[in-house]
């Protein structure tokens, strides 16, 4: 070793580099794991002694550092869908036709499969080589700011290795703990007298969202890179498939899974699934399936994606783990949007790795398929989290008092009357404004600011006005008084004078607006919208009936059916009615003429940042001018218009030849008008 301290420390820090990259990556380790600890501890020493030396991507980073107080959220640039799932060997050869008959190929497709790891998606990105970040999947769209707990995790790299990197690359993967870690965590639990992890799943939950990351460091986590994020620049930018794309991410450094395969045809999709079935318990990890995608990237960009998946991949999962219990009692439950579920009470039982004693029946149809009574003999499905579920009854163990099970006509909670539209599997209570379980959540939309945009009546507030008995409907928050409000916790006078305020304010509205703030069930601000603008009145709209409602542009039977439900409930109504004597209004509507509405039967998408004007601002002013504006882009889009970072929808705009407008344009086209 250099007596140069910097020299010394690059030195250690090279050499601890290359002996994980040999470990993690390559499987193949120089030297004993003495040795590696024992540079890990001089690199430290150093480190402690000369503190300026060190840096973000040092190893010495994975032993833990500072006790965070929370978790902050990032928001995902591009959005971390979750997967279709298939169950059977029909679905792999439903997967791969779907996909001949969108492109209108002949072949047989190339797909790359690997198994699919039974932990927790996390992003982490790169910039120049260097980690930067990493966050939790989340919702998709937003996860939490896990970085200083990746970083402990031994084989992730802190510095990629190789030449030509991108300058931003977003790793995708599964956070995991490999069986024989869990196994040993669980017995250090035992010994120390602490309760043991159910499974290494919740163990690697537990442990990757420890706000001490030393104890993050302490538990034995891996990580698998499985697919690239957000790409900029580098030579992986120019590969044509997926498994390219891995390959070159295990030349960086990054671990992956070695038992993955590219096949041709949906039947050897099934054959390694099959393999896959046959290796599971010998793994070294757990796994509940296995994965499958397009690997050709340039068929990905062609196949697109539906609202939450992405049509160029499958989760085929394994056979869930399943137990026999006895069947006690049904309880119905209401949600918050209304949905009426049986939920079976059961006699205690482990499955999946847990004790059951409450499994969904999911809805009315589903009760009538399986012809479950109380009393029987039932058979308990649980799949990693997923719900635990009644997928059968063993009839030949019914008793003789067996009894019936009857679904409500009627609300549960508050006996407004049970909608279930034809075709639909789920009922749900049609008392949306004064049904108690669904209460809460009314008002919230109803405040909200694409609904009435009450400034100040934040999601808390309204949770609390409700528990304290103070308002039970929307129509209750305009008869709130400056003694009750400063007599809440911690509201103030100014607080409750500007809310009262903002109340007052509230009042003076739009048609459309208001109808949204119903929540009427598949209502949106568009639904809203052209009812406001077909009836012209409230009255016109109380007083149609379903095949008025059918002349609305872009309402089906069933939406139909959904506002004339809702509209017809006598309660529902009585709230109505209340808001109007309370002053609610809105302006008469005069309707535009064509001058004024040159966008009418037009489709326009807005996607990235816009800096002069709000996204809802923007998309207000598009829908005066007569526009239909949609959140996808397709062959029916005339106009996409582009902020800054505008991503896919921007690619695929120009891949369909659709004209295309930057922020500017738009705003200097609405200056002529």
């Amino acid at each position: 070793m250099s007596d140069n301290p910097a020299k010394q420390h690059n030195e250690l820090k090279q050499q601890l580099e290359n002996y994980a990259y040999q470990y993690y990556v390559l499987d193949d380790p120089s030297v004993p794991d003495i040795q590696y600890d024992r540079l890990m501890q001089s690199l430290i020493a150093l480190e402690r002694q000369y503190p300026e030396l060190k840096t973000p991507d040092s190893p010495s980073q994975k032993v833990g550092g500072a006790v965070l107080s929370k978790f902050d959220s990032i928001v995902h640039e591009m959005p971390m869908l979750s997967l279709d799932n298939g169950f059977e060997d029909a679905d792999l050869v439903s997967f791969e036709q779907r996909i001949l008959d969108r492109l209108n190929l002949d072949a047989e497709v190339e797909f790359a499969c690997e198994p699919k790891l039974d932990g927790l998606a996390a992003s982490i990105m790169y910039a120049d080589g260097i980690l930067s970040f990493a966050a939790t999947r989340g919702d998709g769209q937003t996860g939490e700011d896990i970085t200083v707990n990746v970083k402990t995790i031994a084989n992730v790299p802190l510095r990629l290795v190789g030449e030509d990197l991108p300058q931003r690359l977003e790793v995708r993967g599964e956070v995991f703990m490999p069986k024989q870690g869990f196994e040993a965590l669980n017995q250090a639990q035992r010994d120390k007298g602490a309760k043991p992890f159910v499974n290494p799943r919740n163990a690697a939950a537990g442990s990757l969202r420890q706000l001490d990351s030393s104890i993050t460091a302490s538990r034995p986590l891996r990580f698998y890179a499985y697919s690239v994020g957000i790409l900029e620049g580098g030579a992986i930018s120019a590969l044509q498939t997926h498994s390219q794309r891995l390959e070159s991410l295990g030349k960086m450094g990054l671990p992956l899974c070695k038992e993955t395969a590219v096949v041709t045809g949906a039947q050897a999709c099934i054959a390694y699934f099959n393999k896959i079935g046959e290796m599971r318990d010998s793994l070294s990890y757990d796994i509940d399936g296995v994965v499958f995608k397009t690997n050709s990237l340039a068929l990905q960009s062609r196949l697109g994606f539906v609202s939450k998946a992405p049509r160029w991949a499958l989760a085929q999962k394994f056979p869930a783990q399943e137990e026999m219990t006895i069947l006690r009692a049904i309880e119905f439950q209401v949600g918050r949007t209304g949905a009426v579920t049986p939920v079976a009470r059961l006699e205690p039982v482990f499955v999946g790795g847990v004790t059951v004693s409450n499994a969904t029946l999911h809805n009315q149809d589903e009760m009538q398929r399986l012809g479950v009574m109380i009393g029987d003999t039932v058979i308990i499905r649980r799949a990693g989290d997923v719900i635990p579920q009644v997928v059968s009854v063993v009839l030949d163990k019914r008793p003789d008092d067996a009894k019936q099970i009857e679904f409500p006509s009627h609300c549960p909670v508050c006996d407004s009357h049970v909608e279930k539209p034809h075709g639909e599997a789920v009922a749900r209570c049609s008392g949306g404004l004064v049904c108690p379980a669904q209460r809460k959540e009314a008002i919230k939309h109803f405040a909200s600011r694409k609904a009435m945009d009450v400034d100040g009546l934040g999601d808390k507030l309204v949770e609390q006005l409700v528990e304290q008995g103070l308002i039970s409907h929307p129509a209750d928050l305009f008869h709130l008084s400056l003694p009750q409000l400063t007599a809440l916790e911690r509201f103030g006078d100014k607080s409750a004078v500007n809310l009262l305020r903002a109340l007052d304010d509230a009042k003076n509205t739009t048609l459309a607006k208001f109808l949204y703030a119903l929540g009427i069930r598949e209502v949106g601000e568009a639904t809203a919208r052209n009812l406001a603008m077909h009836f012209l009145t409230l009255d016109n709209l109380l007083q149609a009936d379903i095949e008025a409602l059918l002349e609305v542009q872009d309402v089906g039977e069933i939406v139909a059916s959904h506002i004339h439900e809702f509209l017809h409930e006598q309660a529902n109504l009585a709230v109505i009615q209340k808001l109007r004597d309370a002053g609610v209004n809105w302006p008469d509507i005069e309707l535009a003429s064509p001058d004024e509405q040159p966008f009418v039967g037009k489709t326009v998408v807005l996607t990235g940042t816009l800096s002069q004007m709000g996204r809802s601002e923007a998309k207000a002013k598009l829908q005066d001018l007569g526009a239909k504006v949609s959140g996808s882009v397709s062959a029916k889009t005339d106009l996409l218009i582009a902020g800054e970072k505008a991503g896919s929808k921007l690619a695929k705009a120009a891949e369909l030849g659709i004209e295309t407008w930057d922020e500017q344009a738009f705003v200097d086209y609405l200056a002529t008008l």
